[in-house]
């Protein structure tokens, strides 16, 4: 299998920029990419798709408009304390976009961490829970 092709300008692979290490427990809910989940498949067997497992490392949440985002309150109980949720969503959209994306995580108790080109027609925003807030 040939690497998959890289957005941006990162030398790093797509499954390095996004965190994914062997063996994590990851989701992918409404993230319809055959190459994504062949290239996660190569990290880790732990994928669960269209429901995510309780202690989900990562989840990818896939957002073509707004109406997803009032999962991330539910999706916030699914993961890890040190966990993250992604949200993917088309570039170069009016009516979603990261400003919209950050307000909803703000109201569900997530703030956002890091952008990236998750491919050429798709960006990424990472969610995480704030620190003062992990469960110890």
């Amino acid at each position: 299998m040939s690497p998959a092709p890289q957005a941006g300008y990162s030398k790093r692979s797509r499954m390095d920029k996004l965190g994914v290490k062997p063996g994590m427990r990851v989701a992918l809910i409404g993230v319809e990419d055959s190459d994504f989940l062949a290239e996660l498949r190569e990290r880790t067997s732990d994928i669960a798709v269209a429901r995510p497992r309780k202690q989900s490392d990562l989840i990818f949440l896939g957002v073509e408009d707004a109406k997803p985002l009032a999962w991330l309150a539910t999706l916030r109980r699914a993961i890890r304390p040190e966990g993250a949720i992604w949200t993917i969503w088309p570039k170069g959209q009016k009516h979603i976009g990261e400003g919209l994306i950050r307000s909803a995580a703000l109201a569900q108790g997530l703030v956002d961490v890091k952008v990236i080109a998750f491919s050429e027609r798709l960006s990424g925003l990472k969610l995480v829970i704030p620190l003062a807030q992990r469960r110890r």
